[in-house]
């Protein structure tokens, strides 16, 4: 699969992932302050992904947890759309559904850290980064098990 580049688009902090080079592991990258200008964000999220061998991003798609799409997940798509645009068709873009995916990054960091909420406050960044990472992972556990049946499938057809 190659390295894919993870965002998690939020309104003040853009986190970023990065798996390994097989596809298969997905590790807190950076966080991004947003700019005035979506532009030079997305400019910056396309360098980052470039800089690091990425051969695609998958941005984080924040559904209801009913599996709705409400305001929220209506402005991500259309950032993506201007994402894609920057990208240009040689770094292809995907989302993919993030529901839950801050929660289980906090919870992780809370139990790594042992912070109280007060701490955790100040801890912000690092949540965003590894939300990224948890919309990433989940992405790349999908396209394994996908993989995986694909590889299946063409073994049973081979040994008919």
């Amino acid at each position: 699969m190659g390295r894919v580049l993870g965002v998690d688009l939020g309104s003040r902090r853009i986190g970023l992932a990065l798996s390994d080079p097989g596809g298969v592991l997905a590790s807190p990258l950076e966080v991004l302050e947003r700019g005035a200008d979506h532009g030079v964000d997305h400019a910056v999220i396309v360098g980052r992904a470039h800089d690091e061998g990425a051969e695609r991003i998958v941005v984080g798609l924040p559904r209801s947890l009913s599996g709705d799409e409400g305001p929220a997940a209506r402005a991500a798509r259309a950032e993506v759309a201007e994402l894609r645009l920057v990208a240009g068709r040689g770094l292809p873009i995907e989302l993919h559904d993030e529901r839950l995916t801050t929660v289980s990054a906090e919870r992780r960091i809370r139990e790594a850290d042992g912070l109280d909420s007060r701490r955790r406050r100040r801890r912000r960044e690092p949540v965003d980064a590894a939300a990224a990472a948890e919309i990433l992972q989940s992405y790349l556990d999908a396209a394994g098990v996908a993989a995986s049946h694909m590889d299946t499938g063409r073994r049973a057809r081979r040994e008919r």
